[in-house]
């Protein structure tokens, strides 16, 4: 993970790194961050140049769906916990949930 977030070119400077730093913290399953909890991974640097809007929202959506499943974990599956653990309304959990789950 260490080499990954050295290679990897930060458009938003030191704001995005310590945006993705926070969120892998939040998580990671271990006492270590891996590539895993990363919202990019190694295959998405040889795409970096072709697209990379569309690559942005295919990693935010792939970190907010991470996000999601280990609120809802920790939750119990509760989701006025898990709303509250990510800091939004209940209302647009749900909605997350819906449109994450028709896209699997």
């Amino acid at each position: 993970a260490r080499d990954l977030l050295l290679k990897y070119n930060y458009p938003g400077n030191v704001r995005e790194l310590v945006n993705i730093l926070e969120r892998a913290v939040v998580i990671a399953r271990d006492e270590y961050i891996t590539i895993d909890d990363l919202p990019f991974k190694p295959s998405s640097f040889a795409d970096h140049g072709k697209k990379p809007f569309g690559l942005l929202k295919e990693s935010v959506e792939e970190l907010e769906k991470k996000l999601i499943a280990e609120a809802m974990k920790k939750a119990q599956d509760n989701q006025t916990k898990a709303a509250e653990i990510l800091g939004m309304s209940e209302r647009m959990l749900r909605y997350k949930l819906k449109k994450y789950s028709s896209k699997d």
